[in-house]
């Protein structure tokens, strides 16, 4: 008996051993590709929640050391201290008043760091002449703390704002010139030659091909200039301040308030986290066009 007389009534006889017969091109079948595990991305717990569990880990534990007395007041005020003298500051308005003051020397400060840097950087990256009269020049002075020069910055500007002003802008300068000016130089050699050979002139040449080459170097020094500005705010601001956040510390370290201090420490780093954001979301906007390395996992 043969196979298509076992099959049953209705049903399709199967296919023959033969061989097999290339379907329609309409008919093609389609290949489709899963992610496989390590390629799905969502799965587990948030990106948010992870970012967020080093620093409410820190909380907790501080607020268990306080509570049990591991840590006692005397050493380091517990959160809810914190968190009650940050309520009373905001209230009267001084800490409202503080921030204000102290976001005013450092964005005047950066601005003109910045200015100061990206001129520099230009010239230096661009001209070779530049290069062998500033960057040997910027090496030798990056060498010395600019710290070590509140002393020197009072005796030229006295004590009023502008040694405070100008500490900020030393500290912005460094790192947004070294990062541009490298970011100039390491433009492809290969791609400038392209450029040249469809026609563009030098001023095209820096305006679509140098530049933005160098600009994730820029981003990069920008994200460090701005940690550095506050950084050399709580320096600049322990001189003969009258306001401002380091003058609130400056007034909490006489009379041993752990808590103003740390509540101006966690200001001056929150202060940082929101610049340090800007820059990021700055960076995804503007670097769209470039594939990047984002990380591996979920």
């Amino acid at each position: 008996m043969s196979v298509q007389e076992h099959a049953a009534p209705g049903t399709a006889p199967p296919p023959s051993a033969g061989p097999a017969r290339p379907s329609p091109p309409g008919d093609a079948p389609r290949l489709t590709i899963r992610p496989g595990p390590r390629a799905r991305r969502g799965t587990g717990v948030p990106r948010w929640a992870r970012r967020a569990s080093g620093p409410v880990g820190v909380l907790l534990a501080w607020y268990a050391a306080s509570a049990t007395g591991v840590l006692p007041s005397s050493v380091l005020a517990s959160p809810v201290d914190v968190v009650r003298q940050a309520w009373d500051l905001t209230a009267n308005g001084e800490l409202p008043s503080a921030i204000g003051a102290s976001g005013k020397r450092a964005a005047t400060g950066f601005v003109i760091g910045a200015v100061i840097a990206l001129s520099l950087a230009l010239t230096a990256g661009l001209f070779r002449l530049g290069e062998d009269v500033i960057d040997s020049s910027m090496g030798m002075f990056r060498a010395i703390p600019w710290v070590g020069l509140i002393p020197l910055f009072i005796v030229w500007f006295g004590i009023e704002e502008t040694p405070k002003i100008a500490l900020v802008a030393l500290g912005v300068t460094y790192p947004l010139y070294f990062n541009i000016y490298g970011g100039i130089r390491s433009a492809d050699s290969q791609l400038i030659e392209a450029a040249r050979m469809l026609g563009l002139g030098r001023l095209g040449l820096i305006r679509y091909v140098i530049l933005p080459s160098a600009l994730p170097g820029a981003l990069i020094g920008l994200r460090y200039a701005l940690s550095t500005a506050w950084l050399a705010l709580v320096f600049a601001e322990q001189v003969n301040a009258g306001n401002g956040i380091g003058y609130l510390m400056s007034n909490a370290q006489q009379y041993f308030r752990t808590d103003v201090i740390v509540l101006c420490l966690a200001v001056y780093a929150v202060l940082g986290l929101i610049c340090d954001f800007i820059v990021r979301v700055l960076s995804r906007r503007l670097l769209s066009w470039r594939a990047s390395f984002d990380g591996d996992g979920a």
